[in-house]
């Protein structure tokens, strides 16, 4: 199954926020955007960047309080790990396990398509499972 199978059923917007943003933009778009990471762009398609959750603990840590009026620039990620609307899910899920992230960008041409989450591969895994299992039940039970 490919990323792209995931997007069409995801609705909504691609969650941006702009590089001079603060960190308390951050925390609003977080939470008016019910997600762990904000992709940083400019114009909603070409990405500089993302700021997750972890960027946001990682700079309390270091920086305190003042974090708070850090811009997005200071905490972001730029050297994100991304996949293309072609790539299979599994590749994806993998990659997501390897470099311990929860949040993956969908490029297609440099082009911001998507953001994927760990809920979004989790809910495809579970969702193959159920299909798998009710193959399994009809052919046992002789529907098949």
């Amino acid at each position: 199954m490919s990323v792209n199978s995931i997007l069409v059923q995801k609705s909504g917007s691609i969650p941006t926020i702009s590089a001079d943003a603060s960190v308390r933009d951050v925390l609003q778009g977080l939470e008016e955007n019910d997600v762990g990471a904000l992709i940083i762009s400019d114009d909603g398609t070409t990405m500089r960047g993302i700021i997750s959750e972890r960027d946001v603990v990682r700079g309390l840590r270091t920086m305190g309080d003042e974090v708070l009026d850090a811009t997005v620039s200071d905490l972001m990620t730029t050297d994100v790990i991304t996949c293309s609307p072609n790539d299979q899910v599994a590749l994806v899920r993998a990659m997501m396990a390897k470099h311990h992230i929860r949040h993956i960008p969908v490029l297609d041409n440099d082009r911001l398509v998507g953001l994927l989450s760990i809920r979004d591969i989790i809910q495809n895994r579970l969702d193959e499972i159920e299909a798998e299992a009710e193959v399994m039940r009809g052919y046992i039970s002789g529907r098949y």
